[in-house]
């Protein structure tokens, strides 16, 4: 059937351009710089010419007639929004201005770049943002001191302290350090992006104190409180890496999961998984809203889908990229049930207006053209998709089969296509790079997604009300999670998988979109609604047998052989001991908590995750950095403690949680060893006040972990002769020359060598010599191979390793 064209002449469309021409206003703002005043004024003569305009519209006849070609001046109605479209682009242009922060004696950007350290005071306006090695807080200033009085000053700073310290929403901190203006360079500005969060001084090193005093509002520190204890539960009743991804989706916390990992979502496409943005939330909420249509109907199925993005905005914290994320999801599903693209793009462009009043920097923010352009793709393209499809298949399959096929193609292939067809230039200009197996994952990897949500919201809801009843809920969510870590970790394998394009040209992006939409205006009109029903027996038939596969994977028993991971935490050491009797010890840790989270996730029982012994080699940051938090996810029945506790903060730290939790600790003493069962045993070689030098034996296997290896060590050891040969030795220090003398690895006569260190290591481990000394060796490092794992069954030994 053929359809007509949209008309979309401008009387029909006015809050489209007035919309748009606010957007425009603000945009003009940014590259003319005029007093408000100015902006303002040019606002009130663009009034008096609509006025003037209107009434001489009503004095003049005019037809509603279609005007001839060659007509010399537009209708007077035409005009009229013309001026209208002036008032709310000088309207726009004095809100930008507004927004430009005065940087004087009373705003805290002003004591940027000083050659001494400030004291500032202010109130925490955000939940930490807490990475591996650092914590980032954003206050609202409240006062600086600089050494001669305490000025009373405004303005928001953020600043970044050392990991360990525990703040919430609301507290009042003073900060000691160097404020810095945000640094800038060619490839991004760390300014600008501050900048459109109202942020203006960075403090890149400070020390933070806690002062015995509140702010902030009861209402966000209520929420705020809530997502911090949803967090927490989160941890504790799913294993990593499936807990990190949860945290993303369901708390808009995506900080937990290892860089390799997010690596893997990005290069597949499926990033918009673990972010809350409105590609994400717009993609769930179709998809939750195909249920409710079959059960409530499509208007009341999309109400429903409301009301539930508004529950889950409130979850998550309801930070403004949230709210923006639901205002754009909720826009979507109101844009798909008018069913005419002149509705949803009214209402689109609006909401930006909208937002853009509310934050005039909100434009230039990549979450918003990534929610923005998502939604007008599933605007524009979402039902012509769905329409073709079903055309298709009608000319091979019965009428009424078509239809029911193709609502889960569209759903899960063309719904995701309308999407990435509008994001896919700003993704290029941003990223400088596009993924070309994001088409083939996400159908694999959407239909999973209710599950998550669903089965995992409700196992947090039920921890936060009493959590052994959460943790038989994680039971039955944690396959969904753990089949859409797999299935990205499986696409990102592909070869060729990415497409790197480098510096994106802006031109490029805009022809792009000039040609897409002329195609699009160009064809024909789009009518009716979303009817979408999918087929529950296929898809709960495909999540059955996912779910008996994963689980099946998941809870293999222990297989009778010793098996040691060297795990891959940069230059440091992390080893995993897995007995032949099934008991699981940890030998330190490294220095990321993200990293060795997802690591152990991976690897112990998904809900039995204890530590059967935990092992403290080394007592140096490096080596210990990522235990004190990670420890909450996976806490040990034991401690066999090497090295002093003073030697470093997180190994105070450690000490400190280990005692406040009544957990038993050993101090390590030479000789002493611990059971591993079955006739293995971990025995301390050597002990000194850097740490232990450690045997693993099992009948004839031997593996040296040399881990808190110093002088005294060594000459203890009689550089190895006093071990005599050794299966596997784990190089000391990352290949540090002097605790690896040659004379060392000859006594030792190791038929396998592993070297745990970072790509490009900051201080040029590993040393040459050392790399000599073991040449002729079979050698695994993990800054090439990832993860080792070195299994035996005390005779022979195999090797595996996660990249070859």
């Amino acid at each position: 059937m053929t359809t007509q064209p949209p008309n979309y002449s401008t009387p029909r469309l006015p809050l489209l351009w007035l919309s748009l021409a606010f957007l425009a206003g603000i945009l003009l703002a940014s590259q003319v710089t005029l007093p408000v005043t100015v902006w303002l004024i040019l606002a009130g003569s663009s009034i008096l010419a609509a006025i003037f305009l209107r009434i001489l519209s009503s004095r003049l006849p005019f037809s509603p007639a279609p005007q001839p070609p060659n007509s010399p001046a537009p209708p007077p109605s035409t005009l009229f929004l013309v001026s209208l479209s002036l008032i709310t682009l000088f309207l726009g242009a004095a809100r930008y201005q507004a927004s430009i922060p005065i940087i004087d004696a009373h705003h805290i950007a002003w004591y940027n770049d000083r050659q001494y350290d400030l004291l500032v005071t202010g109130v925490l306006t955000e939940l930490p943002d807490t990475r591996d090695s650092y914590t980032n807080l954003r206050l609202r200033v409240q006062s600086v001191d600089t050494g001669d009085e305490s000025l009373p000053v405004a303005g928001l700073i953020l600043a970044r302290i050392q990991p360990g310290q525990t703040f919430h929403y609301g507290e009042v901190i003073r900060l000691r350090g160097a404020l810095k203006t945000p640094p800038e360079n060619e490839d991004f500005s760390y300014r600008d992006y501050l900048a459109r969060q109202g942020i203006h001084a960075y403090m890149p090193s400070a020390k933070a104190t806690l002062l015995p005093f509140r702010g902030g509002n009861p209402i966000l520190a209520a929420i705020y409180a809530l997502k911090e204890r949803s967090l927490a539960v989160t941890y504790r009743i799913f294993p990593d890496p499936e807990a990190s991804l949860l945290a993303g989706i369901l708390l808009g916390v995506e900080t937990g999961l290892p860089p390799d990992l997010q690596k893997a979502f990005k290069d597949t496409g499926t990033a918009h998984i673990i972010a809350i943005s409105g590609f994400n939330i717009t993609i769930i909420a179709a998809l939750l809203v195909t249920v409710f249509n079959r059960l409530l109907g499509p208007r009341r199925g999309a109400l429903a889908a409301v009301i539930g993005i508004a529950l889950y905005t409130l979850l998550v914290g309801a930070d403004a990229a949230v709210v923006r994320a639901a205002f754009m999801g909720g826009l979507a599903l109101f844009a798909r049930q008018v069913g005419r693209r002149q509705d949803g793009l009214n209402t689109l462009v609006f909401v930006a207006a909208l937002m853009a009043i509310i934050n005039p920097h909100t434009p230039w923010d990549v979450g918003f053209q990534l929610s923005f352009a998502a939604t007008l793709g599933l605007i524009l393209y979402a039902q012509p998709f769905q329409e073709w499809i079903t055309q298709r298949l009608s000319r091979f399959l019965p009428p009424a089969t078509a239809p029911k096929l193709a609502q889960p193609l569209s759903e899960f292939v063309f719904f995701t296509l309308a999407a990435q067809l509008t994001t896919l230039p700003v993704m290029a200009y941003h990223f400088g790079r596009i993924s070309l197996v994001a088409l083939i994952a996400n159908p694999f990897i959407l239909p999973a997604q209710p599950a998550v949500m669903l089965f995992g919201g409700l196992a947090l809801l039920l921890g936060l009300l009493y959590l052994p009843l959460g943790q038989l809920a994680a039971w039955l969510a944690w396959p969904f999670p753990a089949y859409t870590i797999r299935v990205v970790e499986l696409f990102a394998r592909l070869p060729h998988g990415v497409l790197i394009l480098g510096d994106f040209s802006l031109l490029f992006a805009i022809l792009f979109y000039a040609a897409l939409l002329s195609w699009t205006f160009s064809r024909g009109r789009v009518k009716g609604a979303l009817h979408a029903a999918l087929t529950p027996a296929v898809i709960l038939s495909a999540l059955a047998l996912i779910t008996f596969l994963t689980w099946r994977a998941a809870f293999a028993a222990p297989d009778g052989r010793l098996h040691l991971t060297f795990l891959d935490v940069g230059s440091a050491d992390a080893v995993l001991i897995q007995t032949p009797t099934g008991r699981n010890v940890l030998v330190n840790g490294g220095p990321s908590p993200a990293r060795l989270s997802d690591a152990l996730g991976r690897r112990l029982p998904p809900f039995d995750r204890r530590l059967d012994y935990l092992v403290i080699a080394s007592t140096q940051e490096d080596q210990v950095g990522a235990l004190p938090r990670t420890l909450e996810r996976f806490p040990p029945r034991a401690v066999l403690w090497a090295g002093k506790v003073e030697a470093s903060y997180s190994a105070r730290q450690l000490d400190k949680w280990l005692t406040d939790r009544s957990i038993l600790v050993t101090r390590a003493g030479p000789g002493q060893a611990l059971d591993l069962g079955a006739g293995a045993t971990l025995k301390a070689l050597a002990v000194s006040p850097r740490g232990a030098v450690l045997l693993v034996e099992w009948k004839g296997f031997r593996a040296l972990l040399p881990i808190g290896m110093n002088f005294d060590s060594l000459a203890e050891l009689e550089d190895g002769e006093a071990v005599g040969p050794v299966s596997v030795l784990l190089l000391a220090d990352s290949g540090y020359a002097p605790v690896n003398p040659p004379e060392w690895v000859a006594n030792l006569q190791p038929q396998l060598v592993i070297l745990s260190v970072a790509a490009g290591d900051p201080y040029g481990m590993p040393a040459q010599a050392v790399l000599d000394a073991v040449q002729g060796i079979s050698l695994l490092r993990t800054d090439r191979a990832g993860w080792i794992q070195v299994t035996t069954d005390g005779e022979e030994l195999w090797v595996e390793v996660e990249r070859k």
